[in-house]
């Protein structure tokens, strides 16, 4: 079975976000290590390159796959910003109504600045996704 490319490094997440070009991507960046350290009390840890991750957990799918994860994390890409909800978007409906402009693929939020969004929302969404990742153990029943 393959093993994940991304992995947790040594590298400086806050680092990482000063080294951003776009100063409104840095300040976006900026805001949300603030925002994601406070809800989940874990400190920022780069996986890869260029996703900061908060917190990890273990996953074993049903097919045997397994491996680490972090519950939630951003990547400043140079389309969107992308924002990790690891739980996905189906449980949460109303939020995603009340968000503001964004798209999303299974576990990513795509934005362009947290302008554009409402960030309490965002709160209760990060905040929400976590509370489901532990309830059900990390799986949240994607693979």
């Amino acid at each position: 079975m393959a093993e994940l490319k991304t992995r947790p490094t040594k590298a400086s997440a806050v680092a990482f976000v000063k080294s951003i070009d776009d100063e409104t991507r840095r300040s976006d960046c900026r805001e949300l290590l603030t925002m994601m350290k406070e809800l989940t009390g874990f400190k920022p840890v780069m996986w890869g390159e260029s996703i900061v991750g908060f917190g990890n957990y273990h996953y074993q799918y049903q097919s045997g796959r397994e491996g680490d994860w972090f519950y939630t994390g951003f990547s400043p890409r140079k389309q969107n910003l992308t924002i990790y909800i690891m739980c996905g978007f189906q449980k949460f409906p109303a939020l995603m109504k009340k968000l503001g402009k964004h798209k999303t693929s299974v576990s990513c939020l795509y934005i362009k600045r947290l302008d554009d969004i409402d960030r309490d929302v965002l709160r209760t969404l990060i905040t929400s996704s976590i509370e489901e990742m532990k309830r059900v153990g990390g799986a949240c029943g994607h693979e």
